[in-house]
């Protein structure tokens, strides 16, 4: 397709930049609400369909293969009448004309641009970080590189003791690598944990064979032509074959950004997704909302029903954050938080510990409601607390019995 030449001039060009879950997603929502509304044109920067990049974890664990993760095949895209361009990542947006140019060469006019180009893994940038070995844990490539070195190789440091970092860790050590997670602090996930259920899910991980080095500051990753080892900086040092960065993400906004797009630490939108050019909506981890920006699916998801009901035409909704729950998926390890797990002025604890059977639960409350949990080895009552933090329930009545769950508590209620 050309810029002069849309695949049907009668219906106006919708130009997808990012072919994740994030932006096909939001298709999707637009299909339902009007489906035969634009000629749809989508590059991605993999050469596949739109796949699950959150059950990337079990597909190195080997509990997956890469078909069961597969949210839209190329055939799907034929269905539907969707041009995907896959491995051709767009590389340049001219706002005066809309056009956007991609890697190829190949050039397409926009009515409307949706723009969903995610975000890139943070690689400290340690001396030898660009050693042959070091990866990062984002994508299918990444997963394919790793279960190859797993084959040969013994030795795997993964840096970073957060969410990503642990499924990481255990995937690895499940494909019979020796894995050491190195991390900064000195506690595991702590952006979703508190002290204690941390330590309890060390001890845990600890027990499937994994080893932890806290408050371990990466001075150095060695080797020549590839990784041999990493080095910190109290001078200590570990041997590695491989080494896996997963010390967080940065919002992918460089397109934007030279495109002049209004950008802060991320694409900035309003409540519909519309950055400052109002042909052009953003959605996933590349956007800021209010100061904010996102990483979990269920966030990403609202904004899709948002942004595809105001491409859609029918735009009455407005993109609301809540809060999120975050799991964590290693076999064998029950673990759920939610919400302001800290706490703070005017809130209280309510804390269980049952060492013997490996349950911990902490809930934290203000105002006589719930604004947080941690829970750990029991987590079915989870999704009940999350109710009630989204609703705001009182819980006066049920608080003696609250750290029981929904069915004790209702009894009192």
């Amino acid at each position: 397709m050309s810029a002069d030449a849309p695949a049907n001039a009668a219906r106006p060009s919708l130009v997808v930049i990012g072919n994740g879950m994030a932006g096909m997603r939001t298709v999707e929502e637009l299909y339902k609400l009007a489906p035969d509304l634009y000629d749809i044109t989508v590059f991605g920067a993999e050469p596949h369909g739109n796949y699950n990049r959150i059950l990337l974890s079990p597909v190195l664990a080997g509990e997956k293969s890469m078909e069961d993760i597969m949210l839209n095949t190329r055939e799907w895209y034929v269905q539907h009448g969707i041009t995907l361009h896959a491995g051709d990542p767009v590389e340049h947006i001219d706002r005066k004309q809309r056009i956007v140019r991609a890697r190829s060469g190949l050039q397409v006019r926009y009515d409307r641009l949706l723009i969903a180009t995610g975000s890139k893994p943070f690689i400290i940038p340690v001396p030898g970080h660009q050693l042959r070995g070091v990866l990062a844990f984002r994508d299918i490539q990444d997963v394919e590189s790793m279960l190859a070195m797993a084959r040969n190789h013994r030795h795997a440091v993964v840096i970073g003791g957060g969410l990503l970092g642990l499924e990481a860790a255990n995937g690895l050590q499940r494909q019979g690598m020796a894995v050491t997670v190195v991390h900064v602090g000195d506690a595991l996930m702590n952006q979703q944990l508190d002290k204690p259920a941390a330590l309890l899910l060390q001890k845990a991980l600890e027990a499937k064979g994994l080893t932890f080095l806290m408050n371990a500051n990466t001075a150095e990753i060695t080797g020549t032509d590839r990784v041999t080892g990493v080095r910190f900086q109290d001078g200590t040092g570990i041997p590695a074959d491989l080494v896996v960065m997963t010390a967080g993400v940065r919002p992918n906004i460089e397109l934007a950004k030279a495109a002049g797009l209004h950008c802060d630490r991320a694409i900035v939108v309003d409540d519909t997704l519309q950055t400052y050019d109002p042909r052009i909506y953003a959605v996933g981890e590349c956007v800021q909302h209010r100061s904010a920006t996102f990483g979990l699916v269920a966030p990403i998801w609202d904004q899709a029903r948002v942004c595809g009901a105001h491409l859609a035409g029918a735009g009455v909704r407005r993109y609301v954050q809540q809060t999120s729950p975050t799991r964590l998926k290693v076999t064998g390890v029950d673990l759920y938080s939610v919400g302001d797990f800290i706490g703070g002025a005017g809130s209280e604890d309510l804390v269980l510990r049952d060492a013997r059977r490996g349950v911990y639960k902490r809930l934290v409350l203000k105002d006589n409601r719930v604004t947080g949990a941690v829970l750990y080895g029991d987590v079915k009552d989870g999704p009940w607390y999350f109710g009630l933090i989204q609703n705001r329930t009182d819980i006066s009545a049920m608080r003696q019995n609250l750290l029981f769950g929904e069915a004790l508590s209702a009894r009192a209620a």
